[in-house]
């Protein structure tokens, strides 16, 4: 194997392990940013949900009827504005969702379903735990999964303590049998938000492969240039180097000498190998 094939490979091979260690590094990185952005998302949900939540309870509940034989209106609840404003959202981007399932719900539509009813019961068994984070599958594909739990307030118990203390219009419009029997202080229900992980997670590997594609063009290109440059400063002047040689071994001792031009170890074994030289030719005209 000449000398310039064994620089090509020994580069290549250290361009090669350079690009792997950065992919994976890269990969990674890219893969953790994506996981970021999709928690960042469901949080920015669970902070409108809290929002509309708070709007609800200090603006529009207090307008409500304070008189037993009123009208109860399911949008003076606060935990029903903020599941309906949602609705709206997950109309428009169906992988993106937000439930308030409880318990024992007033409204059977918040029933819990089983692996919403395991986050409250983690809620319930944990009460230091303020936030779930987790995935699972859903029909839209992979989602994130952020969940906080709803306690019982004070402003929850007057409706959902017992039949007798709740509106009479909500116990009419509801029946006696749901939503009743919560305490003060219980965790009752989560807030729990759904975010597609398949978008970001998309555009980081659309990211990496563009990433890799411009590191392979690059060292492609580095490795040309380099092989250039060594074929120039090293492996062209060693070339005439070892065929001055072989002509001196042949004993071609009238041959030019060997024309270093740099001062750099090239050049000095060549200046060496031209005294060398020379001072043979001088030996062997003595000897005759």
């Amino acid at each position: 194997m000449k000398l310039s094939a064994k620089f090509s490979l020994v580069l290549a091979v250290v361009f090669a392990l350079g690009i792997a260690i950065s992919g994976t590094l890269m990969y990674g990185y890219l893969q953790r940013s994506a996981r970021a952005q999709v928690v960042q998302q469901a949080n920015l949900m669970l902070e409108t949900a809290l929002a509309t939540r708070a709007y609800t309870q200090q603006q529009i509940t207090p307008l409500r009827s304070k008189g037993r034989g009123g009208a109860f209106h399911p949008q003076w609840v606060p935990a029903y504005a903020a599941t309906q404003v949602f609705a709206y959202v997950h109309a428009q981007y169906p992988a993106y969702d937000y439930r308030e399932p409880t318990r024992n719900p007033t409204n059977p539509a918040d029933r819990p379903t089983d692996w919403e009813a395991d986050i409250i019961g983690a809620f319930r068994a944990n009460p230091q735990l303020t936030t779930f984070e987790g995935e699972r599958d859903a029909p839209t594909g992979r989602s994130l999964i952020l969940a906080k739990p709803i306690v019982a307030t004070r402003d929850c118990m007057e409706c959902h303590s017992t039949p007798a203390a709740a509106p009479a219009a909500m116990v009419k419009q509801y029946g006696a049998s749901n939503g009743f029997g919560w305490k003060l202080g219980e965790v009752v229900g989560a807030q729990v938000v759904s975010v597609p992980v398949a978008v970001p997670q998309k555009l980081a590997n659309d990211a990496f492969r563009g990433l890799m594609v411009s590191f392979v063009a690059v060292a492609v290109l580095m490795l040309i240039a380099l092989n250039f440059v060594l074929m120039v400063a090293v492996t062209r002047p060693i070339h005439r180097l070892a065929t001055t040689a072989d002509d001196v071994s042949k004993g071609n001792l009238d041959g030019a000498d060997f024309a270093t031009g740099t001062h750099d170890e090239i050049g000095m074994l060549g200046g060496a190998f031209n005294r060398m030289q020379r001072s043979l030719l001088k030996a062997l005209k003595m000897l005759e």
